[in-house]
Parts: C-alpha cells; structure tokens; sequence
C-alpha cells in the first residue's frame, strides 16, 4: 500500500548520531520518510514541530535546554505530533517517565532500521487513536474506558486474524467510518462476537 512519505523531525543533540539516523530514514526501500527539520535540544524541537507539522518526531531522551521528556510532553499535550523517544539502554528507567509525557513509543540505542520502522508505525498509529478518541469521546474518564476497550477489541484482532496493533486500530477506524458508527460500537460487536471463556475451552455448564 502506498503512502505519502512520513514527514520527520529529528531532535538529537549529537550530530553524529542525528546525520546516522536521517540517512538511516531516507535509505531507499522499506518504509517512506523524509525529515524536515533537525534539532539538536529539546526546546528547538518543539518550535519545530510547532512549524513544520511533522507527522512524527524522533527525540533523545537526554537533550540540552529542555530534555526529551519535557519536549515529548509539550509536543503531545497541544498535539503536534507522535513522538518516538531514544533512549541508552542505562536510561531504560527513564522511558515510564517519557511513557506519562506522552511518548508514544521508544528506541535503546544502538538500534537497526529494522527496529526503528515498527516504533514509527505503533507511534504514528497511537497519536492517531488519541486524536480519534479525543474527537470521539471528550470526557476523560469515559476516554480512559473507551482506551481499555480499543485495546481489547483490538487484542481480538490480533488473536483471530494476525493484525498488528497499527492495522487492527486502523481496521476498526475504517470500519466505523464505512458503517457510519462510533468505534465504540465496533468495538463492542468485535469483544461480543468472540465466544465466552467456557465455549472456547471446552467446559460446559452444570
């Protein structure tokens, strides 16, 4: 399935690294990228995803002026876009932090491109699963039980026909705009359809 390339800022404070990942992003072949603006601290980051509308940002986890994780959570609260967070494996206790501010997917470096593109997909996939909820469902409390139930209906997806997380989102997003109905209610009819716990063991009742 084709698609118009993602549009990429990268927010990394060595340019090393930040030059290792664009050419890692624009590499012909799997995936389709192009960044649109670099940032080597966090504040620089959020202007630019302020601008440039990006469809995602990469961001270090660890940045001068402002750190990724406040950046990430700036980024996100007025929702500019997705944020994939990068991170040293001695800062893995750092991404729940990154995680509650709002990133929606994160790299330990080193890494592959092989990794890096499956972590665009879920990040880019969840900012748009917000974004609908948000739209959808505007109280938080019934957003936050409207969230356990995409992921259960979503979980079915995965179970019963091989989808990956992005795709089984995108399938009941599709499919409630296509029989004109709230995801909610898709998501309800995908849970209902499975068969109870004791039908799918086995077991049958007294």
């Amino acid at each position: 399935m084709s698609q118009s390339p993602y549009r990429v800022v990268i927010a990394e404070d060595e340019a090393l690294i930040r030059l290792d990942l664009k050419e890692m992003l624009e590499e012909p072949g799997e995936g389709s990228y192009v960044v649109i603006g670099e940032a080597s601290d966090g504040d620089t980051a959020v202007q630019l995803a302020a601008e440039l509308k990006p469809d995602l940002v990469i961001m270090d986890i660890k940045m001068p002026v402002l750190d990724g994780i406040s950046a990430a959570g700036q980024i996100t609260e007025r929702r500019l876009a997705p944020v994939v967070i990068l991170t040293a494996f001695s800062q893995r206790d750092l991404v729940q932090r990154a995680s509650t501010a709002g990133a929606m997917a994160y790299l330990v470096k080193p890494f592959t491109k092989a990794e890096l593109i499956p972590a665009i997909e879920i990040a880019v996939s969840r900012f748009a699963e917000l974004n609908a909820l948000q739209s959808e469902i505007g109280d938080l409390r019934d957003r936050l039980a409207m969230r356990k139930l995409l992921d259960r209906a979503k979980g079915v997806l995965q179970a019963t026909r091989g989808m990956t997380e992005p795709d089984a989102f995108r399938w009941i997003q599709k499919t409630s705009m296509d029989r004109r109905m709230t995801m909610r209610v898709v998501a309800q009819e995908l849970i209902d359809s499975q068969p109870p716990p004791a039908a799918q063991s086995g077991t049958t009742g007294p």
